[in-house]
């Protein structure tokens, strides 16, 4: 029989619920903010073990993109769970497999993944990593490991939750 109660884990994720705004913003301080993305994302639950992130917004060429990302958590994997979900964009043909852990302080989310090299040539690790920064803003961040181990950063979005929508 599978485990169907929520855990905390699955609660933690609901406090994403919501109407939410997004803008990019530079990956190193002093750098400009390339990508100049912005958007929206609406939050809700599927049952009470599921959150899908839908969003919508440009890309910098100004054609329209749309993303979805479910996230949940399985008690069964690894050592006393590990987040778990997917992400897809319309801007690609990669579905990006997650699997993750949450900080001890409970604020940073980081999700692992593997996917296409940004070389063209093979594939690369890849963290993305949700950070809370109170009940209404967060960051949504991305990152790709180099050959040395290192994680370098390639993305980041900051989410504003829109009030009474």
């Amino acid at each position: 029989m599978m485990n169907t109660e929520p855990q905390d884990q699955h609660r933690w994720l609901r406090q994403f619920e919501g109407e939410w705004r997004g803008k990019s913003e530079p990956v190193a301080d002093g750098a400009a903010d390339d990508a100049c993305w912005s958007g929206s994302e609406t939050v809700r639950t599927l049952g009470e073990l599921w959150v899908l992130f839908e969003g919508r917004g440009d890309m910098p060429d100004g054609s329209a993109a749309y993303t979805l990302m479910t996230l949940g958590f399985d008690p069964a994997r690894g050592d006393g769970g590990r987040f778990v979900g997917n992400w897809a964009g319309s801007m690609m043909t990669t579905l990006w497999q997650y699997e993750g852990e949450l900080d001890a302080a409970g604020r940073v989310l980081s999700l692992y993944s593997e996917g296409p090299a940004f070389s063209g040539s093979g594939t690369a690790r890849y963290r993305d990593t949700i950070e809370v920064h109170g009940p209404n803003e967060r960051t949504l961040s991305s990152h790709m490991e180099d050959a040395a181990g290192n994680w370098v950063p390639i993305m980041r979005i900051r989410y504003r939750r829109q009030q009474g929508a």
